[in-house]
């Protein structure tokens, strides 16, 4: 019996240290920032302009604006939970024969961006970036389409539910942080020590702009029932596309396919604009 209450004793020492780990160490969990960048949009020959975005709370973002001939809207992308925007410009390629500008910025703490990333730093990102389109280059918010891929659908989602944009995508993305670290840690009472929410269930049905969906049920990172249980979720105009492959090459850029699906998306959703930046 003594053995028995040390053995017990021992595993809950263990448990605990396990709980202590996660609790405190959730931003490791989360973000995966490199700061080295791999490539630049000229590296696959697209022209592009450097840009540096202030942030109300002092930090500065660094991201690439690509243009576009005659577009027919701008593209703010966000990117997933790792490495940096060098790591996403395939998406630039894609979005420019589609025929719209395309701005991909890093999240603080990401590539050449200053500081750290923290949930409220990202969103505090989002704002900062929206401003930089529609008031500093004056692009009007019915001719921007939101792109998020996996974490960064989670932060675009937060930022259409404030601002209104033309368009939201999101593509590989979760639920919630909780509901995610639930099914990954089922041994562990997440919901009750999770810090990181992300709430992107709650947040589709207020956002009114129509929304495409995108993921793969070979996504091995969110489960599929993840994308489905958000086109329930969201209210106004609606499309699902089934990705194929894994989390990390699943996204929108690898299939012609998936491509013409999303240009028609977006071109039968967006208003026209009468003015171009």
């Amino acid at each position: 019996m003594r053995m028995l209450l040390d053995l017990f004793i021992i595993l809950l020492a263990v448990y605990l240290i396990v709980l202590l780990l996660v609790y405190f160490g959730q931003s490791r969990l989360m973000y995966f920032p490199q700061r080295q960048l791999t490539h630049t949009p000229a590296t696959i020959g697209l022209p592009y302009e450097e840009v540096a975005i202030p942030t109300e709370d002092g930090e500065t973002l660094h991201g690439w604006w690509v243009p576009a001939e005659a577009a027919k809207g701008t593209v703010l992308l966000f990117h997933g939970n790792a490495g940096n925007i060098s790591h996403r410009i395939n998406y630039l390629t894609m979005f420019r024969q589609l025929g719209y500008h395309t701005l991909l910025f890093d999240y603080r703490g990401y590539g050449q961006s200053s500081g750290t990333p923290s949930e409220s730093g990202l969103y505090q990102d989002a704002q900062a970036v929206w401003r930089y389109l529609t008031d500093t280059r004056g692009i009007a918010a019915s001719q921007i389409i939101l792109f998020g891929e996996s974490l960064g659908a989670a932060v675009a989602t937060w930022l259409a539910a404030r601002a209104e944009p033309g368009l939201l995508v999101l593509t590989s993305t979760f639920t919630s942080v909780p509901e995610l670290a639930a099914e990954i840690y089922p041994f562990l009472p997440v919901r009750w020590i999770c810090r990181l929410q992300y709430d992107t269930l709650s947040l589709l049905p207020s956002v009114s702009s129509p929304v495409f969906i995108a993921h793969s049920p070979q996504d091995e990172v969110v489960p599929f029932q993840h994308s489905q249980r958000l086109l329930q979720a969201a209210a106004g105009p609606k499309q699902f596309l089934p990705l194929e492959g894994s989390h990390n090459i699943g996204f929108i850029f690898m299939q012609p396919s998936w491509i013409r699906a999303l240009g028609a998306f977006m071109d039968s959703h967006l208003t026209i604009d009468q003015t171009k930046p």
